[in-house]
């Protein structure tokens, strides 16, 4: 018998030890549908993790991490304490967006880590692995050994399985994340921001980003020499640490989406789904809308923000603009200039900007009620300069101003390279200030629009105000650039780069294309590709950026008026990053469909197929194409309007001249 208890002893200690060495070392979860498995371990105490898609290695073991100031490590000597295993699977609706139902269905693995010796502190790491992704972050909870939580360095990588080819633009040499999308082996990338796109040598794609950005650094990312380990580089305060923090803490989420299309990839809404739930109970009174505005006549150096005899925001120039706004179906009017403060450098002098005292020229009292009867929304415009400081003294009274005057929403600005003259915009400095004003203007009501912003990390799940951020090289380029303006194949690139992150406020719409204030420079596409932008670049908030008179009396206006800025679904139809993109979106309010198509430098003959209709119904199809003899370049106006009757079961060919586009309307019958 008693031999018997021993070996019965022995057998469990031995059980136990495998157990325990397994528990130290290897944990794994799988996606809902088992085709990502995310393998996590502990290699001589430091934290790694990996992921596989359908058995193949797409990461390998990718280390995990902090170094807090003084160099003090968290990543080594450390153990796992304990682990947690969750699943969610439900479906909330948008408040508005490129589909109105999204499905959050993840399997949650969390790990419970502490240090063996020393200071002996915890850490926690969440992951959550999704059919089309996997989103981590870390999370510091409370404890007497770790209050203060500067973080020097964070050390996650993502050390890709192959060499492929990365599309990018760089996080530091640029601003604004105005810059031209260009394509480079992972290992050639210089120090670049995120969202970066991978497309593997099988032709499928790796997006690289994060998600709930607050009150953090915005994440960066840069090869390590020689490797395809791309490392964190967290933008930094000007005095060199990345964030300042205290226990408890979380990061942002570091989000990884595997797509084996493009439809896929546009279509993962991983990153809003590691957001939180609206914050703002009583959403009826956040709305998309098309708006004009006298903008594009100040980039065209007709108006001038500052006083004087060209002063755009004038009481009765914008009672023109509300007029063309009533008399087509155009929902809004920004009015930009209105406010002291233009005078003069106000690059150079932001803080000298009132967010409350009009010019003399701007009757907001006689503007608003006009806007108000003829039931156009007025935007607003604050523009800082970068002088943050300055803004937030008055945001509670700017955001009261508009709201007594019946604005609820506002583009702003923050033109200039650093923040108060000091810190850059995506430091944890820069996305401080930005969450307080998203959060104070839904305490007013209001939505926004940024320009100058952080990079899109989903937040307008959590704070759907948050309509939307320029944070692209926008339409303005082709007003002034010294290198032309944008090149064709840009718009075939950014729906599948920075569009990825959020919605971009592009400004597409232009129908002229000479340009006597920069001869060198101007729209580098054809009327019928400005169409099918509306489509293809995706923004709750779509500018017509024209000047009025450009439209009248221009059949191809039509369709700006008739296309929707609040869709039901979203499909890519066919697309190749930089060269072409086909995409169709059913509107929200009815059962019409609307598709995009836009090509790069280079003509193309597409075929379209309409197997995404419903089947056994009929549409009338409207065509807004490029002619035979259209071209960018030469003859950028040309245009065929044509009718069909299409169903589930037509084809279309289609033909799109060099910078050209074709944007189609279905409605069914």
């Amino acid at each position: 018998m008693k031999l018997i208890k021993l070996l019965f002893l022995m057998v469990c200690t031995i059980l136990l030890s495998a157990c325990g060495q397994t528990y130290e070392n290897v944990q794994t979860i799988e996606s809902p549908d088992g085709k990502l498995k995310l393998m996590f371990s502990l290699k001589d105490g430091n934290p790694e993790y990996s992921i596989q898609k359908n058995g193949k290695q797409v990461l390998l073991p990718s280390k995990m991490g902090f170094i807090f100031e003084g160099n003090d490590s968290l990543f080594l000597k450390l153990k796992i304490i304990n682990i947690n295993k969750n699943s969610k699977n439900e479906t909330w609706k948008q408040v508005w967006g490129e589909e109105v139902e999204v499905r959050n269905n993840y399997n949650e693995l969390k790990v419970g880590l502490k240090e063996k010796e020393g200071k002996l502190r915890k850490l926690n790491i969440i992951f959550r692995v999704f059919n089309d992704g996997v989103g981590f972050r870390y999370e510091i909870p409370s404890q007497k050994k770790l209050q203060k939580i500067n973080i020097q360095d964070e050390l996650t990588e993502f050390v890709l399985a192959k060499n492929d080819s990365a599309w990018a633009i760089p996080a530091y040499k640029g601003v604004y994340y105005e810059e031209l999308w260009t394509k480079k082996a992972v290992n050639d990338l210089d120090t670049v921001t995120t969202p970066i796109t991978i497309e593997t040598k099988d032709r499928k794609y790796i997006l690289l980003h994060e998600a709930g950005l607050i009150d953090y650094a915005k994440m960066n990312l840069y090869p390590i020499t020689g490797t395809t380990t791309l490392k964190t580089d967290l933008t930094p305060w000007s005095d060199g640490m990345k964030v300042y923090s205290k226990s408890p803490m979380v990061t942002p989420w570091r989000t990884i989406v595997l797509a084996d299309d493009l439809n896929q990839l546009v279509n993962s809404r991983l990153m809003l789904n590691l957001n939180e739930p609206s914050k703002i109970k009583d959403t009826s009174w956040i709305k998309p809308i098309k708006y004009v505005g006298i903008w594009w006549g100040m980039h065209m150096d007709k108006y001038t923000w500052a006083q004087g005899p060209k002063h755009g925001a004038t009481t009765e120039n914008v009672k023109k603009y509300i007029d063309f706004a009533s008399e087509n179906d155009i929902q809004g009017v920004l009015v930009e200039g209105w406010n002291y403060g233009w005078d003069g450098d106000w690059v150079e002098n932001g803080d000298k900007f009132s967010f409350t005292k009009t010019y003399p020229d701007f009757d907001i009292e006689k503007i608003s009620t006009y806007a108000k009867n003829k039931n156009i929304k007025l935007i607003g415009h604050h523009e800082t300069g970068g002088a943050t400081i300055n803004y937030e003294r008055q945001l509670d009274s700017a955001f009261a101003f508009y709201q007594k005057h019946g604005v609820n929403l506002v583009k702003t600005g923050y033109v200039n390279p650093l923040l108060d003259k000091k810190e850059r915009h995506s430091s944890q400095y820069g996305v401080r200030h930005y969450q307080k004003v998203i959060e104070t203007a839904a305490k007013y009501g209001i939505m926004v629009d940024v320009h100058e912003p952080i990079m899109p990390t989903g937040l307008q799940r959590t704070y759907p105000n948050l309509m939307t951020h320029e944070g692209v090289r926008g339409q303005e380029y082709d007003a002034w650039s010294s290198d032309g303006g944008n090149p064709p194949e840009h718009t075939c690139i950014i729906p599948f780069t920075r569009g990825l992150a959020g919605p971009m406020d592009f400004t597409p719409g232009t129908f002229n294309f000479s340009n006597t204030s920069h001869p060198g420079t101007r729209v580098q596409t054809t009327i019928a590709k400005q169409l099918a932008l509306y489509i293809v670049i995706y923004s709750p908030l779509q500018m017509a950026s024209d000047l009025p008179e450009n439209y009248i009396g221009n059949p191809a206006f039509e369709f700006i008026k008739l296309v929707p800025v609040n869709w039901a679904k979203t499909i890519i139809l066919d697309g190749e990053i930089g060269d072409y993109v086909v995409t169709a979106r059913k509107d929200k309010y009815s059962n019409s469909w609307f598709v995009g198509a836009i090509t790069d430098e280079k003509s193309r003959n597409l075929t379209i197929k309409f197997n995404f209709l419903d089947v056994g119904k009929k549409y009338e199809l409207k065509i807004y194409k490029d002619a035979q003899d259209s071209d960018w370049k030469t003859n950028p106006t040309a245009y065929v309007i044509e009718k069909l009757q299409v169903d589930s079961n037509s084809e279309l060919e289609l033909f799109l001249a060099k910078g050209g586009g074709a944007a189609l309307f279905l409605q069914e019958l």
